[in-house]
């Protein structure tokens, strides 16, 4: 054990020693040229040219900025109740949240990808992957809300994902930590050789992007760290980065840092796709959720499945390798011609980069060093393309400019690095104020990247900021690619971990922005188009208030009759049908968040009265000079009391 504990210490200490030097504050002053806030200024009125789309790591959620300014424009509920919203906690949304483990009302968001048409991004829908209970969620672009989400069955720490294929076919779900399948009681020292590590491939729908479970290929239990499909050339192939190919159970930072090599696994998912269609793969009992959001009813429904198609990557002959890769790999990156795959091993010195056509020749001719449980294991030499030479320190993810420019990210010493495909020369590296781990360029895992900028993701800023307490802000910061030296412009705080981002241009997505729900297509069951309309209705203790707003009062507003003890149900329908005109309610001791309800919409919130008394309720959300008075009033009587039900507006009741 000391033999291994004495190299890692001593490479740790030189780790802090770089950082602590790179991170000098001095190297911080006057790193904006003078020109650099006339690249970022957009004036008052214009748009920005991007959308960047960052996850909120822990916060659960996705917040759209624009590029170049850093301007917050929206944070989209995703895997976290959001009471802004009423995400998850209006009668409409709550089955959203809804999982085997039951209703989960947060998650860890990890990588947001934008779906894709040939290779290039088509700005209609990104998925997002919960990390912690595992999910993938789409989110609409037309409406920037959360539509579907699908629980993962047979995974855990949903890491390597959610990447799309060059046409959408697919959205990947890599776990990242391996465990027994089906799940059991067992001792966890049994890990070697026991525990397994499923790669699911979520098949999407072409027009509507409905997500559904293809297939689970069932790995070796390593940790399935990142991924990304092949492009072009390589299209139909999937690679994953692996590290704990040790198989340890216990102190990992140890114990998987052994081999001097870990993997990418290569997946020809056209292969096993092939040999899904003809029948092959077997049924496992699985229970997970899939939870469908319908635009036509503005209501959600969860579905419990039972079973999911599982493949032993044995069964299907040619389809998986592995890809010796120096030495824990964590970020796995495709260039846009689909020929190099990027392996960054966290504890190595240098990147290495693969060849697609040389892992192609190494399968034909089988130059193989051994096998892992059956899967092919090709020669280092035979497959790889170049090297690029002691770049940085700690590299986690690469992205591509499309001009044949690479820039990787280095954790340890802090930096944005920029070198060159097929020299794997380093032509340029920049700082970043601290320790960065993804970095973006709109489209940049694409096969057209925009290489107009790069965003780096920083997890520690410490110093950068005023400060906020013992946590401190974590940024987002913009350089300048555009040219042959990178040129830092702005950085920004952002909303929770700034974990990963996808971006594209907004003029793909402005055109297809929805402003209103028309009225006569809401379907919702309670819904109620006009005022003429509205009532309330008891059966037993249960009572449904079908009510309308539209600026500036509710109908009905008073209303009379309700008793303690009730389960009142408000369905509140958005009659507006003028663009950005929401309106709010919420009502006093409600036992939710208020509700934000768009034109056209039906939203339901549940209010179970404990106390005699008359109550008021109003809009939450400003929406004229007169919002101030748009409220109204339930009067409660006692469980016993004989009170007619009665509603009302513009009149007495009694």
């Amino acid at each position: 054990m000391k033999k291994v504990l004495k190299p890692i210490v001593t490479l740790l200490g030189i780790l802090v020693a770089f950082t602590s030097c790179n991170n000098d504050s001095k190297s911080n002053a006057g790193a904006l040229s003078s020109s650099a806030a006339e690249k970022v200024y957009v004036k008052p009125g214009d748009h920005d040219e991007f959308y960047a789309f960052i996850s909120g790591g822990f916060s659960g959620q996705l917040s759209v900025y624009g590029l170049p300014s850093g301007r917050l424009f929206k944070v989209i509920p995703v895997f976290s109740q959001d009471a802004e919203k009423a995400w998850g906690y209006n009668e409409e949304t709550k089955p959203m949240l809804n999982t085997s483990h039951g209703f989960i009302p947060w998650d860890d968001a990890h990588h947001p990808d934008i779906s894709q048409t040939n290779g290039e991004i088509d700005g209609r829908w990104v998925f997002i992957n919960g990390n912690n209970t595992p999910r993938i969620a789409k989110i609409d672009l037309s409406t920037f809300e959360t539509t579907e989400i699908i629980e993962v069955p047979n995974s855990a720490g949903n890491h390597s994902s959610s990447f799309v294929t060059e046409n959408t076919e697919y959205v990947v779900a890599g776990t990242r930590f391996s465990i027994p399948i089906p799940q059991k009681d067992m001792p966890i020292k049994d890990y070697k050789g026991n525990f397994k590590g499923a790669l699911t491939f979520i098949s999407v729908e072409p027009e509507h992007g409905h997500m559904d479970i293809k297939f689970q290929l069932i790995m070796p239990g390593f940790d399935y760290d990142l991924s990304h499909p092949g492009r072009g050339k390589s299209h139909g192939w999937f690679f994953f980065t692996t590290y704990n190919s040790e198989e340890a159970n216990t102190l990992l930072e140890v114990n998987a840092s052994q081999n001097d090599k870990d993997f990418i696994a290569a997946v020809n998912w056209k292969k096993i796709e092939e040999y899904v269609n003809n029948g092959g793969g077997t049924m496992m009992p699985s229970k997970y959720a899939h939870n469908v959001y319908d635009e036509s009813t503005h209501s959600a429904t969860s579905t419990i499945k039972e079973e999911v198609l599982t493949v032993n990557p044995l069964d299907v002959p040619g389809a998986v390798y592995l890809l010796p890769t120096p030495k824990s790999p964590h970020g796995c990156d495709v260039d846009p011609s689909g020929e190099y795959i990027v392996g960054n091993g966290k504890l190595s010195a240098n990147l290495t980069v693969h060849s697609f056509t040389k892992m192609l020749d190494a399968i034909e001719n089988k130059k193989f060093a051994g096998d892992a449980y059956g899967i092919p294991i090709i020669n280092f030499e035979d497959v790889l393309a170049g090297v690029v030479e002691q770049p940085g320190l700690g590299p986690l993810h690469t992205e591509f400019d499309g001009k044949g420019n690479a820039y990787t990210t280095f954790f340890i010493s802090s930096e944005v690095v920029k070198w060159k495909l097929e020299t794997w020369e380093v032509v340029d590296r920049q700082p970043c104020y601290y320790s960065v781990g993804h970095l973006m360029i709109p489209g940049g895992n694409s096969q057209k990247p925009w290489g107009k900028y790069v965003l780096a993701m920083n997890k520690i800023t410490k110093d950068r900021y005023l400060p906020t307490g013992p946590e401190v802000t974590q940024s987002a910061q913009l350089y300048d690619i555009s040219g042959d030296k990178m040129e830092l412009l702005l950085d920004f705080p952002t909303i929770g971990e700034p974990h990963y981002a996808a971006g594209c241009p907004a003029d793909l997505i402005k055109p297809r922005s929805k402003k209103i729900f028309k009225l006569e297509e809401n379907n919702h069951p309670y819904a109620t188009k006009s005022e003429a309309d509205t009532k309330v209705v008891r059966d037993g203790n249960t009572v449904h208030v079908y009510m309308t707003m539209i600026r500036s009062h509710f109908s009905p507003d008073n209303i009379e009759g309700i008793k303690v003890g009730d389960e009142v149900y408000f369905h509140v329908t958005n009659l507006e049908q003028d663009y950005d005109v929401p309106h709010g309610v919420s009502m006093i001791g409600a036992n939710t968040s208020e509700l934000l309800i768009m034109p056209g919409q039906t939203e339901t919130f549940k209010w179970e009265p404990k106390q005699v008394g008359v109550w008021p309720f109003y809009c939450t959300d400003f929406c004229s000079a007169l919002h101030q008075e748009m409220q109204g009033y339930v009067r409660v009587s006692a469980a016993n009391a004989n009170t007619p039900l009665r509603w009302s507006l513009g009149e007495d009741i009694e």
